[in-house]
């Protein structure tokens, strides 16, 4: 005989191999049970971290994960990492405790009323095919590309559970596209004059299609925030889009005549608040959802992205041929080269003093190891990494938070993505404002991370209130922080740290790498909040507030 709650633990541990989670009355039983199953259990010290490390571990693995948290406050806790994580499509199997059968304590709340009100779909558990609810958990989970709660009642995880026959979770079917959208897809970019390809997160497994398409059309690339890293070492790409773009990306992605948009959901950063493309752009989005995400969209594409640009590889070969001298006249290889990379170079110390964010990101984009995987909380900072390191490949970068616009989940989404790869360098960026926020798992990371750096932009404030706020005359005073020592926490959970006032202070930084980096690193950055970053004045701007 096994336990209902053994039951559960043993069809996750057919699907999943890692669970994050905070252990309470509601899931201990779970847990327990888990840590007889291969399922690796890694605690974290915040609810909210346990969604957040299970997000940020499928956005790097592309594996299904596991969250668990106790019932009651335990659950609410996690609520804003689950929507961020329903934002985002994100999916992950949410563990929980829950009220008795008999109905509601004191502490109880309506837990499937909370979730639905994210969009999260709850599967109450029971003792009769407790097996079979969490297979269809899963599978739900896969098929939607989203986050479920699976609900444990308090008095039901003990029972015994009736024998029955498991079934295995199943993912979705790739989706096949019109052959007829596919041929109007391709006619348009086989007569592009200025074509342009930009890849979301949904692309990163048809990266070899995209490659082909961009080579035959002599097409410039781009890629959304999320998606950084998915052209990283094409002659003919110009990095990011939208509000993180250079100067010159923009100003030739505004250009191009007809645009191939993949897996990306062009919101209003990644299309510049729909002013990236020319409004006589042709623009052909290609994507699993029912229709086209934004009304710039002029020929939409509804297949698996890997299927869809196999079929558009083909059809575009037939016609195209190899057209990098019959594209983009005008525009001559040194008109693309760097242009990704163009950002103000700023100064060593900012007006007020403090280190200039743009010249400190710089400096530390030529220190931080190759193989980095850069998890970024949100802030005004967040254009400061986003705009000046380099990454290496696809899933170099993990934005949990954006979706939902919270910030505090950088720190708790870097303990996911160091038990995800563990071999690679976790180069954390957060402000002072978000790593306040999520601080008590900084202990979390230091435990998980074979090698992992900490970046606080430490300006004593939160930024981006100050500089949407402020500059309108509103009273500051909520908006600014004491300044902290982040060096002092690091090291009072076994990182070490150093606090950089001057950009001579990264020698610390430096000699720890070329002493073999082991475990984690805290960079305390004295930065200025008084130098706004280019997103930040767009979003300024568009909102009809001028400094």
């Amino acid at each position: 005989m096994i336990s209902v709650s053994e039951r559960v633990a043993t069809v996750l541990a057919a699907h999943v191999s890692d669970a994050f989670g905070v252990m309470g009355n509601g899931n201990v039983h779970l847990i327990d049970a888990l840590t007889r199953t291969p399922v690796r259990f890694t605690a974290v010290r915040h609810e909210t971290a346990s969604v957040a490390a299970a997000d940020a571990y499928h956005r790097t693995s592309r594996r299904i994960a596991v969250a668990t948290t106790t019932y009651g406050p335990g659950y609410t806790n996690a609520l804003t990492a689950l929507a961020e994580a329903a934002l985002a499509h994100t999916p992950l199997v949410l563990i929980v405790g829950d009220a008795p059968s008999a109905g509601p304590r004191l502490w109880d709340i309506d837990q499937i009323g909370a979730a639905r009100a994210l969009g999260v779909t709850t599967f109450v558990v029971d003792a009769t095919t407790p097996g079979k609810i969490t297979s269809n958990a899963l599978t739900h989970a896969l098929r939607y590309r989203t986050p479920v709660v699976l609900a444990i009642p308090y008095d039901v995880g003990t029972l015994v559970a009736d024998p029955e026959e498991l079934v295995a979770a199943t993912g979705p079917k790739p989706l096949v596209p019109d052959p007829d959208d596919i041929e109007v897809a391709a006619q348009a970019l086989v007569h592009a004059r200025r074509p342009l390809i930009l890849a979301g997160r949904g692309a990163r497994d048809a990266r070899k299609s995209l490659f082909a398409i961009a080579d035959a059309l002599g097409a410039l690339t781009v890629s959304s925030a999320p998606a950084r890293g998915t052209f990283a070492g094409r002659a003919r790409d110009l990095g990011v889009s939208g509000g993180f773009a250079s100067e010159r990306t923009a100003t030739l992605a505004h250009s191009a005549d007809v645009v191939l948009v993949v897996g990306a959901s062009l919101n209003q950063f990644t299309t510049s608040f729909g002013d990236f493309f020319s409004a006589q752009a042709t623009v052909i989005q290609v994507d699993i959802a029912e229709a086209a995400t934004n009304a710039l969209v002029s020929i939409f594409v509804r297949g698996d992205a890997n299927l869809t640009l196999a079929a558009l590889q083909e059809s575009v070969a037939v016609t195209a041929g190899n057209r990098l001298g019959d594209t983009w006249p005008g525009v001559s290889p040194a008109d693309i080269a760097g242009a990704h990379n163009e950002r103000e170079a700023g100064n060593a110390i900012a007006a007020d003093g403090r280190l200039d964010p743009r010249s400190l990101t710089r400096r530390l984009d030529g220190i931080l190891p190759a193989d980095r995987l850069v998890v970024s909380d949100g802030g005004h900072f967040i254009g400061w990494a986003n705009t000046y390191f380099e990454l290496p490949a696809p899933d170099s970068i993990v934005l949990v938070g954006t979706a939902f616009q919270a910030i505090g989940l950088g720190i708790p989404s870097a303990v996911g993505a160091a038990v995800a790869c563990p071999d690679r360098t976790i180069v954390v960026v957060t402000g002072d404002g978000g790593g306040l926020m999520g601080i008590a798992d900084l202990d979390s990371l230091v435990r998980a991370a074979q090698r992992a750096i900490v970046i606080v932009f430490n300006d004593a404030a939160y930024s981006a209130e100050v500089h949407q706020y402020g500059s309108q005359g509103l009273d500051t005073a909520a908006m600014l922080i004491n300044e902290v020592s982040f060096a002092a926490m690091g090291e009072a959970v076994g990182a070490q740290s150093v606090i950089v006032r001057t950009l001579d202070d990264l020698a610390t930084l430096e000699s720890w790498l070329a002493n073999g980096a082991a475990g984690t690193f805290v960079v305390d950055c004295r930065s200025s909040g008084s130098v706004v970053a280019p997103y930040m004045r767009e979003i300024m701007e568009k909102s009809g507030i001028r400094r």
